[in-house]
């Protein structure tokens, strides 16, 4: 831990311990602080545009008292201001305690003490992140053709750390790489765009972007592919077999297995928002999911993945748990105060965007595992199929059971051999359908993390990091069209 670092860290420590002395007459309390800087830096068709700074201080009170337990968020850490945060919080506990779901006796108790740090190193400053974009704009610009060029270099780093009643203290330091660049093609009838956002836990260095391949290299060959695309005859209509990259299986897990197996929602909490799930609670344990190749693990310990740490928000230590084993489903995704209205054991996924919100039920990393096919493997034993890769449409039903999503680019999949291209590719389908129909995981060579730090979820909304990785996987009998069908 740098000097900056290990001061930041006691600074944190001195708010929380202020926090505590003014809670040791409450019956159940925890102190989450987190000091939080952001820096995005963008350049769109060649030109700059300001960079976007953020920074916050700010402390998540919970405490009971009259049976019930409440929250208040602060971003003045003085004694006077977290007095008055606390204050809020007895109030509200009072008012709301006969619309309790629980006592305040059940709520989770961490006892665990430790540190937790995503991989290190050193950002590049201001002037050194706009030079490294301007050679990949320059690379993007290789057809009169290309209409627009979009590039993003943002980072985050945050500290955070817990103090729990029962004897939890915790420290968590994290670094977050935010690449992102997209080219659009037009040739006056048509247009179609290419993207890339390799996002991991590290900083944003020359090292990083190398390891991800965010290169001019890459720049010039998503040009290409969506120059490509322009003169591709549209995706075919009909009942075949499709092959999804790691990109946009991401967006598979992360809509039709990581939003429906989260608890608060099967137990109605979001019903107002963003609409609950087809899954009950009866299920967990015999309802096949998916075929007997799916294996799909939480791990928010995988540290260069983009929501991984040690403790959850409520000090839950995370462990690695599987959600589906060989196609049945075997937990939910349950932070501790859900999973006791149940009766059911916990998953460390008690999570905040920032200590301005109360933690929910939400998604770490959801890792499908590896498989024993290899891509070509797969690809011989299609007699007619699509290959897709790369979100860039979704919709999902209130259920999480029906859904339809498009993908930025297909390759045709014709007796054994990968084909030409194909434009505005897109699949529907039932999730439970959907995974039942999984014929082949590939290996580990096939193998990548992808994730987004945008998953939204509660009211008011929370933005937050969610991880995921996946290897290439080949589903029988999807219903595909293309763009005009």
């Amino acid at each position: 831990m740098s000097g900056h670092s290990f001061s930041r860290a006691e600074n944190l420590r001195a708010s929380a311990y202020r926090a505590a002395d003014l809670l040791k007459s409450c019956a159940y309390w925890s102190v989450l602080v987190e000091d939080r800087s952001q820096l995005s830096v963008s350049l769109r068709r060649g030109a700059a545009a300001a960079p976007e700074r953020e920074t916050l201080k700010a402390a998540l009170i919970t405490l009971g008292t009259k049976d019930n337990v409440s929250y208040a968020s602060t971003t003045d850490l003085t004694e006077e201001g977290l007095r008055r945060a606390i204050t809020s919080a007895k109030k509200r506990a009072e008012q709301l305690a006969s619309y309790r779901l629980m006592d305040t006796a059940s709520w989770p108790r961490s006892h665990s003490k430790g540190q937790w740090q995503s991989p290190q190193g050193e950002n590049m400053s201001l002037q050194e992140r706009f030079d490294y974009m301007r050679v990949l704009d320059a690379a993007l610009m290789i057809d009169e053709r290309i209409k627009d060029r979009h590039i993003v270099l943002a980072s985050m780093e945050r500290q955070r750390f817990l103090l729990h009643c029962a004897g939890a203290e915790q420290t968590q330091e994290t670094r977050l790489c935010l690449p992102f660049m997209e080219v659009t093609a037009s040739d006056g009838h048509e247009v179609q765009s290419r993207s890339y956002g390799p996002y991991v836990q590290g900083a944003v260095n020359t090292e990083t972007m190398n390891a991800l391949a965010f290169t001019s290299e890459t720049a010039a060959l998503l040009a290409g592919e969506a120059l490509e695309l322009l003169s591709a005859p549209d995706c075919p209509t009909g009942v075949m077999d499709i092959l999804l990259s790691p990109a946009q299986m991401t967006l598979q897990i992360h809509e039709s297995i990581g939003h429906p197996l989260e608890l608060d929602r099967i137990l109605g909490d979001e019903r107002n928002y963003a609409g609950w799930s087809f899954v009950q609670l009866s299920d967990f344990g015999k309802l096949q999911y998916g075929s007997p190749l799916l294996n799909v693990l939480f791990d928010p310990g995988e540290k260069t993945e983009l929501a991984g740490y040690a403790y959850d928000d409520e000090g839950t230590p995370a462990l690695p748990t599987y959600l589906i084993k060989e196609g049945i489903l075997q937990r939910p995704l349950g932070g501790a105060r859900s999973s006791a209205r149940v009766d059911m054991e916990a998953v460390a996924c008690a999570r905040v965007c920032d200590p301005l919100r109360q933690p929910i039920d939400r998604m770490a990393n959801i890792n499908l595992e590896p498989g024993q096919s290899s891509f070509q493997g797969m690809v011989s034993q299609i007699e007619k199929g699509i290959w897709m890769d790369v979100n860039r449409s979704w919709s999902i039903d209130q259920r999480r059971d029906k859904f339809q999503f498009g993908c930025e680019w297909g390759r045709l999949i014709e007796n054994g051999a990968v084909g030409g291209w194909v434009k505005n590719p897109n699949y529907r389908g039932r999730t439970l359908n959907f995974w039942n129909s999984l014929a082949a995981v590939g290996n580990r060579e096939t193998y990548r993390v992808s994730g987004t730090p945008y998953c939204g979820k509660g009211e008011p909304n929370q933005a937050i990091t969610v991880g995921h990785a996946s290897p290439i996987c080949w589903f029988r009998n999807i219903e595909i069209f293309g763009g005009d069908a």
